[in-house]
């Protein structure tokens, strides 16, 4: 298998994921009709997906899930902490609303 860099082009980064998720299911013995049942969608998409053809995000997260990794989305796009000037402009307070105004520029 290859590695992602910030330099591949989409097609590779396609064609090794779709590589990676298959090697996932066959490490889990899986066939592709097995992970497709387990998935909800249909075999073809398997096939193609591991291809590095495109697919959805909904399909995505259901072949995901049919392997059991969806959390490894968490790590994909984890949830933004607070910035520091957040923090203090908040002090222990919840925002209710959105003020439509931009974020007031960091001083220096």
């Amino acid at each position: 298998m290859g590695t992602i860099v910030a330099t591949s082009r989409t097609p590779d980064v396609m064609r090794e994921l779709g590589a990676r998720l298959k090697a996932l299911r066959l490490r889990q013995n899986l066939r592709v009709k097995d992970l497709a049942a387990r998935a909800g969608v249909g075999a073809r998409t398997i096939d193609r997906v591991e291809a590095g053809h495109s697919v959805g995000t909904e399909t995505l997260v259901r072949i995901m899930r049919g392997l059991g990794r969806v959390q490894a989305f968490e790590a994909l796009i984890p949830p933004l902490e607070p910035s520091p000037y957040e923090i203090e402009q908040l002090k222990g307070k919840v925002r209710q609303r959105a003020s439509g105004r931009p974020p007031p520029e960091p001083a220096s």
